[in-house]
This record gives structure tokens, sequence and C-alpha cells, in this order.
């Protein structure tokens, strides 16, 4: 336990001096932070100077952290700030549902349960931080810190775009979801809608004198057949992607009898 404590105020340290550049160097902060929850609280034209201030406030936390020799007050900093982090994240919740928090510089992502589990997680961090002081470092405690940090980025819905939406966009690529595996399992309405759409079946509707008879799959092909005044009328619809213009009309004379 030793070895996780002495590197969580690290960990903590390196999130904080990540959340205070992108406040500080946001090109977008002064146009963004009139829609975070901090405009309503202290008014729009105080909303970028606090966020500026709270950036300078987490640098000075995290120098803390990582200047040695380490004391309890420094964790102490840390578990106040992450609780401050939370009771404003409660305010903007009820007070201003669909304004943004302004954590992480300027973005549109109102708060929600990933923002509030992010603070619980960096309160959670802070303790034993607290107690926290020279120890070697243990694989084990390595593996941890490792974990923390990617559970503060997966828990930062700012930064989706950049790993859960491409992430989501490679999944449905490899696994395609919509692509039918057999041809049994495309319904037989999906077929006809496409060919009564078709020039195909305009072109022969005149002479039909029977709905749907028969149909059958075959190479890709869904083959529908149709009475047509003394003949057959055939029709072949593609069955993955085809258009109305792809459809195909065969009249088959009926045999004669006797």
């Amino acid at each position: 336990m030793q070895g996780i404590a002495a590197l969580q105020p690290y960990v903590i340290a390196a999130f904080l001096v990540w959340a205070a550049l992108m406040k500080l160097l946001s090109r977008r902060m002064r146009s963004q932070a009139g829609r975070t929850a901090l405009a309503r609280l202290a008014g729009p034209a105080r909303a970028v100077p606090l966020l500026r201030l709270v950036a300078v406030a987490e640098l000075a936390v995290a120098g803390v952290l990582l200047a040695p020799p380490s004391s309890p007050w420094e964790g102490t900093a840390a578990a106040a700030l992450s609780t401050g982090f939370l009771a404003y994240l409660a305010y903007s919740a009820i007070s201003v549902p669909d304004a943004s928090c302004g954590c992480l510089g300027a973005h549109g992502r109102p708060v929600e349960w990933r923002s509030f589990a992010r603070a619980g997680l960096l309160l959670a961090m802070s303790a034993p931080a607290v107690t926290a002081g020279p120890y070697p470092v243990e694989p084990l405690a390595l593996v941890i810190a490792g974990a923390e940090a990617l559970a503060l980025l997966a828990l930062s819905p700012e930064l989706d775009r950049h790993w859960l939406t491409p992430s989501r966009q490679l999944l449905v690529r490899l696994t395609r979801p919509l692509a039918v595996r057999e041809p049994g399992l495309i319904p037989l309405e999906t077929s006809l809608r496409l060919l009564y759409r078709s020039p195909a079946y305009c072109t022969a509707a005149a002479h039909l004198s029977s709905d749907i008879q028969d149909f059958w799959d075959e190479d890709g092909l869904r083959y529908a057949s149709y009475a047509a005044r003394g003949r057959t009328a055939v029709f072949s619809i593609p069955l993955y992607g085809g258009a109305p213009a792809d459809v195909r009309v065969a009249l088959v004379e009926e045999p004669a009898v006797g």
C-alpha cells in the first residue's frame, strides 16, 4: 500500500497540470466560458478570469504534490480541490443542467455522470496521497497508477471525440452490425419494396394477374414469380446493396398441356 500511495501525488499532479494547461491555452475559452456554470454563478464577464484562477490553483496544487519532501498537507490540498470540483459539478448539474463545466478547457459537453466519477476518483486518490512518502517503486504500484491514469481519461467526456468516437467507428467497420450474413434473414418485404420501385416491375405490372406466387434465393439474388396472363413473370432482385435499376424481369411461357 505504501508503494501505491507514493505514486498517487504524481498521477494527481499530472492530471491537474493537464487540466490547467487546457484552460490556459485554449483559444476558444473566451467564447465558450459564457456557456459554463461559472457564467451563471459569477456572471459572464467573470467566467474567464475565474477559469484562469482555477487553472492557477491546479498548477499550485500540482507543484506542491511534485515538490519534495512529501507532507500530509499536500494530499489534503488535493483532497480539498477535488471536493471543490464535486461541489461545483453538483451546482452546475442542478442550476444549469445544459451548461458545460469547463473542467478541461473550452467544450460544449454538459456535466454528466462521468464528470462526477472523475472528480470522485481524484478525491479517492487524494486520500492515500495524504500519507504518501518516499518508497521504492513496485511493479504493482505502476500498474495501478497506469490504470488510474487511463480511468481519468475514460471519465473525461471532453475527450470522446479523440478516442471513443473513433473506437466506435472502427468497431462498426469491423463487426458490420447491419450486414446480413444469411439471405434467409432478409425479409421478403424488403425485397418487394425494392421490386415495386424498379423500372422492370413498372414495365411488367400491366401483364401481371396475381400477387407473388413463389420466391427463392440463389447466388446473391432473390427470385420472385408472378402469374402474367398465361405466362410467368420472374423477377431477379439483388439481396445486397442493389438499386431499383438492378432488378430484372423475364416472361416465361407456360408449358403446353396435352
